[in-house]
């Protein structure tokens, strides 16, 4: 598939600013009779180490200085998708909810935005496990939000979270994000449905397996007719290193030689169908393209 630049300012891309609401909703855009919404569920706050740890200084520090990244200190935003149409209202990824950090947890004010509440949420995607994407699926009672929605996880990173070895396996710095998944994952079990690798999970969404930072993260293929979006959670984790540099190893994967090798590929095809992503951690709105540069890649919104 091609998407040129024309058709993808025809699909009805538009940022914050425009839909009035900065803060809350990053970016919009139409896919046939769909839209898609990228909603805000706050930021982390993370020490560079999380992605810097290991990767040769002298070629990264002048890529962070071009791009205004600091060293010491990350603070990526949290992108949740919102998709609407066909008699659904999709949700990729649950955010962070109120137990991960203070910085995050925002999403319910900016789909309230939306006059959306948690009650109007059919389907409830997960690319993966980790906090930030799978701890907002309870309330403040641990009990499950979103009443009304079947749930779809991955049936390889449901059996990573469940299987009660990960909390001794997964390492000290993760072991709190096996605890929490494990607990999070028997509440919504009953209302839980599984898929594997290219699945089409709902109408127009399809599976695709990106692992490596985690080890059954998903990607989703959103599409109408000749429309079409990737949204790519974590494994494009940032639109800075991990773009100008996308076969360096990334402690923030818990694969790090797999997630390197995902990272290039899908990249590769992205940059070949000219497909728009969503990035659950990349700035700028986190909906754009990927483009090639002469050293590497860049992440570029279209307004």
């Amino acid at each position: 598939m091609q998407i040129d630049r024309r058709a993808f300012l025809a699909q009805g891309f538009a940022t914050s600013v425009l839909l009035g609401f900065p803060g809350l909703l990053h970016a919009q855009m139409t896919l046939g009779q769909m839209t898609l919404d990228v909603v805000s569920d706050g930021h982390l706050v993370l020490p560079g180490s999380f992605a810097f740890n290991d990767m040769p200084k002298d070629e990264l520090m002048p890529i962070l200085e071009r791009m205004n990244q600091p060293f010491d200190q990350l603070t990526p935003p949290c992108n949740l998708s919102l998709l609407r149409g066909n008699g659904r209202v999709v949700l990729f990824d649950a955010g962070s909810g109120t137990e991960f950090m203070p910085t995050a947890g925002k999403s319910l004010a900016a789909l309230e935005a939306l006059g959306v509440s948690p009650d109007d949420i059919t389907d409830l995607i997960f690319t993966h496990g980790h906090p930030d994407h799978l701890w907002g699926v309870l309330d403040d009672f641990g009990d499950p939000l979103f009443t009304n929605a079947t749930h779809y996880m991955g049936q390889a990173e449901w059996d990573y979270w469940t299987d009660p070895n990960t909390v001794s396996t997964i390492g000290n710095a993760r072991q709190a994000f096996a605890v929490g998944a494990e607990r999070r994952l028997q509440v919504i079990a009953e209302q839980t449905t599984f898929f594997s690798d290219a699945e089409e999970i709902l109408p127009g969404v399809g599976a695709r397996i990106t692992p490596g930072h985690t080890p059954g993260h998903m990607s989703f293929e959103v599409r109408d007719g000749n429309s079409a979006v990737m949204i790519v959670g974590d494994s494009i984790g940032n639109d800075h290193i991990a773009l100008a540099r996308p076969d360096w190893l990334s402690p923030a994967d818990q694969d790090p030689i797999l997630g390197a090798q995902t990272r290039v590929g899908l990249i590769n095809d992205l940059v070949a169908a000219q497909m728009p992503i969503v990035g659950f951690h990349l700035g700028q709105g986190g909906l754009g393209r990927i483009e090639k540069t002469d050293d590497g890649f860049s992440f570029r919104t279209e307004v």
